[in-house]
């Protein structure tokens, strides 16, 4: 009996000082505000090479605050830049190609081909001549059979000729097929294009700054090994920086998007920063296990996120932090909502 007297007193105290605990955490003040407490959170990112290849140098170390686009690590780009220059020269030379057939034949081409042609009409013109006097001739038997049909051998090989010659004269004028053309204009976009990714994977071997932040470590360094899938450096945003706090139930209706409030932290306690409500979870959820109260633990509570104006950088990842929420009625003393 005294044993179950002593359970329920025991268990009575832990559901009081749970109870207190809670009323400690969102009592309301003589003001009507309304205090939570949680922890410093911002965004954070771990970057990688795109690229797979050993790294030349690392150029920050952990605390530089940088700005976006600043280079941050390189790689070793002495098998690429070869490589981007055997493709520029490529792409090159396949620009020649397609400009010379674009540009079809040149004058003294076809200059030429008039020229053959002009030949080859006066060989057929003798071969024929010599040919009809020796067909005359060997009819008189003054010249023999033999003579005769090498003369009209060679006049028939000297017309062929003519038509050879007048073929390549009008290839001279038309210029090259329009397939040729686009073939040779084909295998260009094909050297372009090969150009184009080795030129980006040149770009790539600078690791550059996403964002403006500060480096909160260097995870590789110099001589080893690069991939896609290992970070490099990571970062932490200089943006905007809010405290993750949370509402229950019966106090979500004092909170409201834009609702100003005061952070403070344990290291500035008498310099207190201004922030304001900007996100409100639409979606109820337990306690989290931060909260050690068994009682506690099977409340609803909503996820807040209460932005904070850090100009001076003084809040870290996790600080824990306590946030009184102002009245409504402050709004109109002082807006620090961007």
């Amino acid at each position: 009996m005294k044993a179950k007297i002593r359970f329920l007193l025991l268990a009575l105290i832990v559901v009081l000082a749970a109870g207190g605990a809670w009323w400690h955490w969102h009592r309301p003040t003589a003001d009507g505000v309304l205090t939570l407490y949680g922890n410093i959170d911002f965004r954070q990112a771990s970057i990688p090479f795109n690229g797979s290849e050993r790294i030349a140098e690392v150029l920050v170390e952990e605390g530089a605050q940088v700005k976006a686009g600043d280079v941050l690590a390189r790689l070793d780009t002495s098998r690429l830049l070869p490589q981007e220059k055997q493709a520029e020269a490529a792409a090159a030379a396949q620009k020649a190609v397609v400009e010379r057939l674009v540009n079809g034949s040149r004058p003294e081409e076809i200059a030429q081909a008039r020229a053959a042609l002009a030949s080859a009409k006066a060989d057929a013109e003798n071969a024929t001549a010599l040919y009809e006097r020796r067909r005359v001739l060997g009819a008189a038997a003054a010249v023999s059979q033999q003579d005769v049909d090498q003369a009209r051998a060679a006049a028939a090989m000297a017309t062929a000729n003519v038509a050879v010659a007048d073929n390549a004269l009008k290839l001279a004028l038309i210029g090259p097929r329009a397939e040729d053309i686009a073939q040779a204009r084909a295998e260009l976009r094909r050297f372009e294009a090969q150009l184009a990714l080795l030129r980006q994977q040149v770009a790539d071997a600078e690791l550059r700054a996403p964002f403006d932040a500060v480096v909160q470590a260097r995870l590789m360094e110099p001589g080893e090994m690069a991939t896609p899938g290992k970070p490099v450096l990571s970062l932490a945003t200089l943006g905007r920086k809010w405290v993750r706090a949370y509402v229950s139930e019966p106090d979500l209706s004092r909170v409201r998007n834009g609702s100003l409030a005061r952070i403070r932290i344990d290291s500035l306690a008498d310099q207190p920063l201004d922030g304001w409500v900007g996100f409100i979870s639409p979606v109820a959820e337990f306690t989290p296990k931060t909260v050690q109260t068994e009682e506690l633990r099977t409340s609803l509570v909503y996820e807040t996120r209460v932005f904070v104006k850090d100009d001076n950088n003084r809040l870290r990842l996790g600080m824990p932090a306590t946030v009184t929420i102002l009245p409504d009625d402050s709004l109109a003393q002082k807006s620090v909502v961007p």
